[in-house]
């Protein structure tokens, strides 16, 4: 899962044992906020009374601004179409409150298993979800290690999305390809900034400018990414295809090198 705005943690990092620090607490959630995670709560528990809900985002680590941040909820057992509904529904009731409500869905499947991507989201609900409604998935007695397996965890598929991306171009429009692009990208790059540092952020703004301070000759793009992924900047078509067969392509080698990729054979 992604954050839908560049709002920075001031708790996320490593301790003293290289295991992952975030801020993300039960109650931590701004009170503008906490009606509208009320009825969402209330909304999916009418449409899936045994669906799993989780906070995260900058609600969950108590960041968040109204109204310019999203409410962001995971839920494990909703039908998309009816999270779908539901977004669409709240953020219109509270469009003065926050930008919007986002209501991904998920499964069990996503969490269980020896896979890249399964371990990538045993982190992910470890450490950046707060437990909202049905059984808690999380059985993690401990945190995680911030390292490579984490990293790749997150976004060892980015060569995966640059396929789809390559594949999109040109049916989608460029500012929201672009974003979607940045985004992505720019995570990747946190995982680089921090097998490289060894300390842990998801912050694409940190991500940019530390790789940039690391890699020079990318700063120029890095920061354009950076533009297109706050809404700064949009591309232009040959701006985006430039950046899919240059910083992007090099993202993916980089990660590939010293973080790895999920194996072909990953679901």
């Amino acid at each position: 899962m992604e954050q839908t705005a560049r709002v920075a943690d001031p708790g996320e990092g490593l301790d003293d044992d290289g295991v992952i620090t975030t801020s993300a607490r039960t109650g931590r959630a701004p009170d503008a906020f906490r009606p509208i995670v009320r009825a969402a709560v209330d909304a999916i528990r009418a449409e899936a009374p045994t669906a799993s809900a989780y906070l995260y985002g900058s609600a969950a680590t108590g960041q968040a601004s109204s109204p310019k941040s999203d409410v962001d909820i995971l839920t494990i057992g909703l039908d998309e179409a009816v999270a779908a509904q539901i977004s669409s529904e709240l953020s219109a009731t509270f469009r003065g409150l926050c930008r919007a409500v986002e209501i991904a869905t998920g499964s069990m499947s996503d969490f269980v298993g020896d896979s890249d991507a399964a371990y990538g989201g045993r982190v992910f609900l470890h450490h950046y979800c707060v437990h909202l409604l049905g059984v808690d998935l999380d059985s993690a007695a401990e945190g995680f290690r911030g390292d490579r397996r984490a990293a790749r965890g997150f976004n060892g598929d980015i060569d995966r999305h640059l396929a789809v991306w390559r594949e999109s171009s040109g049916s989608i429009e460029p500012t929201e390809l672009g974003r979607r692009v940045a985004r992505k990208t720019l995570l990747a790059t946190a995982g680089l900034v921090s097998v490289h540092d060894v300390t842990w952020t998801t912050d694409r703004g940190l991500a940019a400018h530390r790789w940039s301070d690391v890699h020079p000759p990318l700063r120029a793009e890095l920061v354009e990414l950076l533009a297109w992924s706050d809404g700064a900047a949009a591309p232009t078509q040959r701006h985006l295809d430039r950046a899919l067969d240059g910083i992007i392509s090099t993202i993916v080698e980089q990660f590939a090198d010293s973080i790895g990729l999920w194996p072909r054979s990953a679901v």
